[in-house]
């Protein structure tokens, strides 16, 4: 069902939720109608991401401004009584590394998902343990994003700040705590940390004695997002102007709150499933079958079922910059033909070389602009598919849902189809993520499985285009290049 601002704040429901979506980029609030699932309004205010070369940090302070400003933001647009509303839940990007005093005040800015600095650490952790042990024990072989790996970096190269840290969070746990006042996180964030293990549903005393780090410095794991963390605090509600005393969803990481805005889950679809293509290039699905593959992080989903997901770092932002190279619009390409475009810009997760760079293969005479562009489009679904191919699912054949600011894009969507011979879904509504939020904090708010909420809600539901053709010829020539090349012309340094 598609998802529209209200048009007459008069006809707005007595009842409501308020899903965010705290984004590396941006936060937005969505004010959805708990009974339909209707989106009412969203409300947006931007973040500032500063590093150069493998750093990229963020104010954690400046993410709770943006969501004080977004949450007014909606709510002013919807026109509804801040009374209606019963509840909030916050997604986040995953993975950051939040330090804070015994005040909870930030040490330092957060460490993002993308900041590569911590590839040696990942390295070395990988090393002590060995990739098998690692994927037994956490699901995911230890890489530069995750949080574990950022630890160890700050450990050795700011000792101090790390000595000095008494609690560690990851984003989204940052702003629940805000919220209710409670270090509280969910499965489905936790699992990207590679301290939490998806099998026992905790963190594991010996990664957390290998990291040197202790279990009191970080957030209480609750069943589910859906649980209640605590209730809005009155100093929280005098800052985004809301009843004191509404229930605090726990909460989750973007691409599981995401699944549940599919309706993906338990109570819902598995094993069927997603690609996202934004900052980041992402497929996951929900399953029960457990994943063990080193081209996945092998995720819990909010609800208890699992979230296999493969991670590309190049994927909308890299097109776009070659298509500003290459004086051309975004639309204006075509298949590239002999080219092949490795569009590594900024380091990459899957494969995993956080030294990398971009590498173009190919060229004749007559390759035209237009090639060498839809060569890159080429080159970053090929790394999204790849990770595809190794989720563990009992429906290989099932339609991929396509989300994220790609979906939008004619050739995003062709060359996926074209690449991957599948049918398409094109989700009607906007927001998933809010939206998914807005399920957990319904959820919280009711009892309900906000899975099977999402499902009533129909958010996941959207316009499907048949399969086509695979090219296979296109799909071999990409991943020659890249088996090839990998790694020894994608890596910029020793």
């Amino acid at each position: 069902m598609p998802s529209r601002p209200a048009q007459n704040p008069a006809t707005a429901p007595v009842s409501a939720v308020i899903g965010v979506d705290s984004s590396t980029q941006s936060t937005k609030a969505a004010v959805v109608d708990t009974a339909t699932g209707r989106l009412l309004a969203v409300g947006r205010a931007p973040h500032t991401v500063t590093g150069q070369g493998g750093a990229r940090e963020s104010d954690p302070e400046q993410w709770w401004q943006a969501l004080r400003t977004a949450v007014a933001a909606a709510l002013a647009e919807s026109g509804l009584d801040p009374a209606a509303v019963t509840g909030i839940a916050v997604a986040g990007q995953q993975h950051g590394l939040v330090t804070l005093d015994a005040d909870g005040n930030p040490l330092r800015p957060a460490l993002l998902w993308n900041d590569t600095r911590s590839a040696p650490q990942a390295a070395a952790l990988t090393a002590a343990l060995g990739r098998e042990a690692w994927l037994d024990r956490t699901g995911s072989v230890p890489v530069a994003s995750m949080t574990a790996a950022k630890w160890m970096w700050l450990r050795e190269n700011e000792p101090a700040t790390a000595a000095g840290a008494a609690a560690v969070r990851l984003p989204h746990d940052f702003l629940t705590e805000r919220l209710s006042g409670a270090a509280v996180t969910d499965p489905g964030d936790a699992s990207g940390t590679c301290w939490y293990d998806p099998a026992t549903g905790g963190y594991d005393p010996e990664l957390l004695a290998l990291t040197g780090i202790r279990a009191d410095m970080l957030s209480t794991v609750a069943p589910t997002g859906a649980t209640r963390a605590g209730h809005l605090t009155a100093e929280a509600a005098r800052a985004l102007g809301l009843p004191a005393g509404i229930p605090v969803a726990a909460g989750t990481g973007d691409n599981m709150a995401a699944a549940v805005g599919l309706g993906l889950g338990a109570e819902g679809l598995l094993d069927h499933p997603v690609v996202s293509l934004g900052t980041s290039g992402t497929v996951f699905a929900a399953t029960r079958n457990r994943p063990h593959s080193a081209l996945l992080a092998g995720f819990a989903a909010t609800d208890g079922t699992r979230l296999p997901l493969g991670c590309t770092l190049n994927c909308t932002l890299a097109v776009d910059k070659v298509a500003e190279l290459l004086g051309l619009e975004r639309e204006d390409a075509a298949p590239g033909g002999e080219a092949v475009l490795l569009p590594f810009l900024d380091g990459e997760r899957t494969p995993d070389l956080p030294a990398a760079s971009g590498l173009l293969h190919g060229l004749r005479h007559d390759t035209t602009r237009q090639q060498i562009l839809g060569a890159a489009y080429e080159g970053a679904v090929v790394a999204v598919l790849r990770a595809l191919d190794e989720l563990p699912l009992d429906a290989p054949d099932a339609p991929l849902r396509l989300i994220g600011g790609g979906a939008k894009g004619t050739m995003w969507v062709e060359t996926v189809r074209r690449l991957s011979g599948r049918a398409v879904i094109l989700p009607d509504s906007a927001e998933l993520v809010a939206l998914g939020a807005a399920a957990l904090a319904a959820g919280a708010a009711t009892g309900r499985d906000p899975v099977a909420l999402a499902t009533e809600w129909g958010t996941g539901e959207g316009r499907e285009l048949p399969a086509v053709a695979r090219d296979t010829a296109t799909w071999d020539r990409v991943t020659s290049v890249l088996d090839r090349a990998t790694p020894a012309l994608l890596t910029t340094h020793p």
